[in-house]
């Protein structure tokens, strides 16, 4: 996952085709995976205005929370960018990875990558805005990764599509929004874990239906 914002505001990701978060930092230009197969590998990131993959503390804390959950898991990454999150969940060792990238330059550059990985047995990338893909024909994943651009509205919509088909009974959902926004969720949605980087949170939502657990919320 990658960040951007319209110009006016702070960078955010090339995946929502407005420009990213992160005032000041300059395109790495490489994406570095931190844990399982794939660790320490570093990868190209196209030189494109304020894409950047999600940082290495944000990944390792996601990541641990998940590690149970990863393994065999079917995940899609929407809003990929960079593919920071899928690469890293096939590196953990999931079975399969749907990444869903806007722009034809970035998504060019993801599927590189996975052919560098030799992962492309074990993914698919689809070039089409986030919205349009969810609008299709469903098939369950059991771990998603959403990382709308911020400010646009696009969170609440985005996963109450999720819930046309496209989730597991059980599935893990990584949500990252503008810290400011207290994002509208589906019903059965339980929030297990949060997490602060700059002016983003991320939240790991667990859905189960039909059970009112209480949030075991874990900031950091």
């Amino acid at each position: 996952m990658t960040r951007r914002h319209p110009p006016s505001r702070k960078p955010r990701r090339p995946a929502s085709g407005a420009p990213t978060k992160g005032p000041g930092r300059r395109n790495p230009g490489r994406l570095r995976l931190i844990g399982g197969e794939y660790r320490r590998r570093r990868l190209p990131v196209p030189d494109h205005p304020g894409l950047r993959p999600t940082p290495d503390r944000v990944r390792e804390t996601l990541f641990n929370w998940l590690a149970a959950a990863t393994p065999g898991a079917r995940v899609l990454d929407l809003f990929a960018g960079t593919g920071a999150l899928g690469l890293e969940a096939l590196s953990r060792g999931a079975r399969e990875a749907v990444f869903v990238e806007r722009d034809p330059r970035v998504a060019r550059q993801l599927a590189e990558n996975l052919e560098t990985l030799g992962a492309t047995g074990r993914s698919q990338l689809v070039t089409a805005e986030a919205q349009a893909f969810l609008a299709g024909a469903p098939s369950p994943f059991s771990l998603v990764f959403l990382d709308p651009p911020f400010h646009q509205g696009l969170a609440a919509p985005c996963c109450a599509a999720l819930e046309a088909g496209w989730l597991a009974d059980d599935a893990m959902v990584y949500l990252e929004t503008e810290s400011t926004l207290d994002p509208e969720v589906p019903a059965g949605w339980t929030l297990q874990r949060e997490v602060r980087a700059g002016d983003s949170t991320g939240r790991l939502f667990h859905r189960r239906h039909g059970e009112g657990r209480s949030p075991d919320t874990d900031g950091c």
